[in-house]
């Protein structure tokens, strides 16, 4: 009896340690089905493991494989393309000698995380990891742009769509959904308060000369005016302005994912030197994936496309739109005033929920959606640069935006401002202001916040208001931001734009443990669990807008050729 329960006992099983009773239970290697003709179909990738971490890995091996690519465990002959969170991480992984041998395309991981949002592959042309494996004066050709730039177009962008580019305090002038709007330009980033001081990484600065005298300022700026004309062939505004109206109804719908995949794609659209008679003919073209190409083939069919025409039968998309063009009025609001029951511009006359802005939005509704042709914008930057070294000798009055881009037209003025010595500018734009109203330029505010006496606010200071053209009553959007020589460049490049460049910007700056907005590219702290928290308090420091460019590795690219 006791030898039977002996072995019994020792048929028991032992019991699981605690270790092993929480291993994950061993499950069955799937590999995902591959579509051969998916949106990675053609590609061989090699992974760099270093940096990622283990399930977003495998998430984007999973994608890579179900969308057609391939994936190598090493860097053969085969690899078209290689992913990696940076240039450390890559070369710690792979040995440099060998790599410089590789001719495929080497990439941020940012590229296939783009790629996966939009539903298309985008352009790799922002996404080039430089690697500068020989550290000499060669430039690397994979930073050089491909040349779509047929001598420049010109893409009227929306007027109403202009973007409210104003810090949090700023907005307090604002309806709510204003601050969401100002939030959509590439650049701009609500300011937050910092966890940790950086102060110690302004040494990361190319030059630690102040670079503040007149000439140094002058040399970046002197450029700027000699802003080549943005004027592409422009042979298939059929398809364009099909794509304009639908830019403006999922903006008006709050739905700016879609708006701004038609918005990448009009600039490509229109530099192209044929006129399109079938998709097949840009099928191949970055910022233009089957959705679009759909429409493309419906409109140079057809001529015209059911999607648009859905949206303006609809009473609802086409009253929310409608509101949604007035200055200030953003897709929330816009739905409570439909849903009150307006349906024209003229009902909103005494709805009292309206702001002043709002107001003033409404009562030149016409006037603001009224394009600005170049040579009247170029006068008025002259005007306003005249008008400033009166009031204070010395400053830099530049007109940004789709002007110094070299459109053929504007929506608005933008007007960014600087002084070289670094400091006279605190307390300028209040007697600047003064002075265009007394002179009947300026004559309606919209927000009007001053930062540099206070230090408030990285210093800027900022008006939105209406201006009118010397001898007219017709009334045009204006902003004017001014900045500290420290940051200008920043500005300068975010208040340029174009919303596309600012945003793959800021992409890059993020893939590199930064955080880029009109005011300075600051180091990312991180919180106690690893991921990426708030921006550092300092900014590195640049004179230049090619050097903030050089930094983050982007190629340089003209005010003309930033039209993407």
């Amino acid at each position: 009896m006791e030898g039977s329960l002996a072995a019994c006992r020792r048929r028991q099983k032992a019991p699981r340690s605690r270790e092993d009773s929480m291993s994950p239970k061993p499950t069955k290697n799937r590999t995902p089905p591959s579509d051969p003709n998916g949106m990675f179909a053609g590609l061989v990738v090699f992974l760099v493991e270093n940096g990622v971490q283990a399930r977003r890995l495998q998430i984007w091996k999973q994608k890579l494989v179900q969308m057609g690519a391939a994936i190598e465990e090493r860097l053969s002959k085969r690899v078209t393309h290689v992913f990696a969170m940076n240039s450390d991480a890559l070369l710690k992984q792979v040995d440099a000698e060998r790599f410089a041998r590789f001719k495929g395309s080497v990439l941020l991981y940012q590229w296939l995380e783009d790629s996966l949002r939009s539903g298309e592959k985008v352009s790799e042309d922002s996404y080039y990891l430089n690697l500068d494996l020989e550290a000499d004066n060669t430039p690397d050709k994979s930073l050089v742009p491909k040349e779509t730039n047929i001598n420049s177009s010109s893409y009227n962008e929306p007027s109403h769509s202009k973007k409210i580019r104003s810090s949090a305090e700023d907005s307090k002038n604002m309806d709510e959904e204003s601050k969401e709007e100002g939030k959509s330009n590439g650049l701009y980033e609500a300011p937050s308060t910092p966890r940790d001081s950086y102060d110690s990484f302004q040494t990361l600065s190319p030059s630690n000369t102040s670079g503040n005298t007149p000439d140094a300022l002058n040399k970046d700026v002197g450029a700027l005016q000699t802003s080549l004309p943005y004027s592409p062939p422009d042979l298939n505004r059929n398809i364009t302005e099909i794509f304009k109206k639908l830019i403006d109804i999922y903006r008006a719908l709050g739905d700016d994912r879609r708006s701004f995949s038609y918005y990448k794609a009009i600039p490509v659209i229109e530099k192209l030197p044929f006129i399109i008679e079938s998709a097949d003919q840009v099928k191949d073209l970055p910022s233009i994936g089957k959705s679009l190409q759909d429409h493309i083939q419906e409109i140079v069919t057809t001529g015209k496309l059911s999607k648009l025409e859905h949206f303006e039968k609809d009473e609802k998309v086409r009253t929310i739109t409608l509101f949604g063009e007035v200055w200030g009025i953003g897709p929330a609001t816009a739905l409570k005033l439909y849903e009150k029951g307006y349906r024209a511009l003229d009902d909103l006359q005494n709805e009292e929920s309206l702001t002043n802005s709002q107001r003033l939005g409404l009562k030149y509704f016409d006037d603001i959606k009224q394009r600005i042709p170049r040579h009247e914008v170029q006068e008025m930057e002259l005007l306003l640069q005249k008008v400033g070294e009166d009031v204070l000798p010395g400053v830099v009055i530049i007109c940004g935006g789709s002007f110094r881009r070299g459109k053929a037209s504007c929506g608005d003025l933008d007007i960014i401002i600087t002084h070289p010595d670094g400091k006279s500018h605190r307390g300028f734009l209040s007697k600047y202001v003064k002075h265009l109203k007394d002179m009947k330029f300026l004559r309606e505010d919209l927000v009007f916040s001053t930062h540099s006496e206070e230090g408030t606010d990285h210093g800027v200071d900022t008006y939105f208001g209406l201006c009118t053209y010397p001898g007219r009553e017709l009334r045009h959007r204006i902003d004017f931001k001014v900045f500290p020589r420290d940051i200008y460049a920043f500005g300068l490049i975010a208040w340029t734009g174009n919303d596309v460049l600012n945003r793959r910007l800021r992409l890059v700056a993020e893939s590199k443990g930064f955080r880029l907005d009109d005011t300075g590219l600051f180091p990312a702290t991180h919180s106690s669990g690893g991921k990426r928290g708030t921006r550092a308090s300092a900014s590195l420091k640049f004179e230049t807008e090619k050097e903030v460019f050089d930094f983050l590795g982007f190629p340089w690219l003209e005010p003309h050729e930033r039209n993407l």
